[in-house]
């Protein structure tokens, strides 16, 4: 992994056995919900609900700072405590938690390479036990600027040449053909993609195991769509969370200097009166 422009942003399996009982890292596993964690997880690992605790449960959002602040000291996160973080359909929501936390300025963020998927093909061991950490009194800093795309920003780049979106959902979702993947709540008005949008989906960028590919890899998957470094590069999904994925592979892996997740996304976007909307391929 020491090709990736930022190999500490990712540890292997072995790493996280080896060190998920350190005083100074905690573990954490992010998952849509805690039924998978509850069935059995890393030992030490703490679980957070995608749903309930990684955004504002009130008004759509990220999660408010004080939020973020009462759930890492909760966690028995301290500011410079090694996070890694990992869960299911290959790290979705390992990755939004990781943008979130670099947001707002944690500096020692990571994720388990494979995801739940590798620890568990890998036999390694699990745990239904739920740990108890010593509350901390974790300080964030104010959200840092270029990690995330609004609306209005979005509006007034989508038609530059300068400017690569990213969207990485299915093809039936870009094209319109379907609104919202099967069984998945948040939707749309309207089908189809931001005009000018590349079509790059999320789950190229992993191996079968759930690994990432290498930087050869990756950069001929974005490359040969257009989206290189020399451009800015604004990534969206349907509510963001599979953007965050390729918004990671594409900052941290690649290091491409200026990406951003847009988290309104299509259910944004395909909502708002009056936004234009392409359809097909």
């Amino acid at each position: 992994m020491s090709n990736y422009a930022d190999p500490n942003s990712l540890v292997p399996t072995q790493w996280v056995a080896d060190h998920a009982s350190d005083e100074n890292v905690r573990v954490v596993e992010v998952d849509v919900d805690t039924t998978a964690y509850e069935e059995g997880h890393i030992p030490g690992a703490v679980g957070w609900n995608w749903q309930t605790q990684l955004c504002d449960t009130l008004q759509r959002d990220v999660i408010q700072k004080g939020d973020l602040e009462k759930l890492m000291s909760r966690s028995g996160i301290s500011n410079d405590t090694t996070v890694v973080l990992y869960g299911d359909n290959n790290n979705w929501f390992a990755a939004w938690a990781f943008w979130q936390l670099k947001m707002y300025g944690h500096r020692d963020v990571r994720i388990m390479n494979g995801g739940r998927k590798k620890w568990l093909a890998e036999g390694r061991t699990l745990t239904q036990d739920t740990p108890t950490h010593q509350a901390t009194n974790y300080k964030a800093s104010d959200p840092k600027d270029g990690y995330r795309a609004l609306l209005p920003d979005v509006m007034e780049v989508y038609r530059n040449a300068g400017v690569a979106l990213v969207d990485v959902r299915s093809g039936d979702e870009f094209t319109g053909k379907i609104l919202a993947p099967p069984g998945l709540p948040e939707t749309c008005q309207r089908g189809g993609h931001i005009p000018g949008a590349k079509n790059i989906g999320w789950g190229l960028a992993c191996n079968e195991d759930g690994t990432f590919k290498s930087v050869e890899e990756l950069e001929n998957i974005y490359n040969t769509k257009g989206v290189t470094k020399d451009k800015d590069i604004i990534t969206y999904c349907r509510i963001g969370e599979r953007s965050s994925h390729s918004w990671f592979v594409l900052k941290h892996l690649l290091g491409y200097s200026n990406v951003k997740n847009y988290d309104g996304s299509w259910t944004e976007w395909g909502n708002l009166v009056g936004a234009p909307v392409e359809r097909g391929e």
